[in-house]
């Protein structure tokens, strides 16, 4: 009874397209844009995670 790569893999997914979501909505950014990024990372959730990573829109630290 061990816990297969994939099923660790699958969570670790999880929780990283949750807290790229909530992330997501806390931005500062229009209601639209959090829209389809919210939508991209629930319908393809690793190519969403990464182009959210890569594209999505940077908070500028004071």
């Amino acid at each position: 009874m061990g816990i297969e790569a994939g099923g660790i893999f699958g969570l670790l997914i999880l929780i990283a397209d949750v807290w790229a979501i909530v992330n997501i909505a806390q931005n500062g950014a229009s209601t639209g844009h959090k829209v389809l990024w919210i939508v991209l990372v629930l319908l393809l959730p690793v190519l969403g995670l990464i182009l959210w990573f890569l594209l999505g829109p940077r908070t500028v630290s004071a």
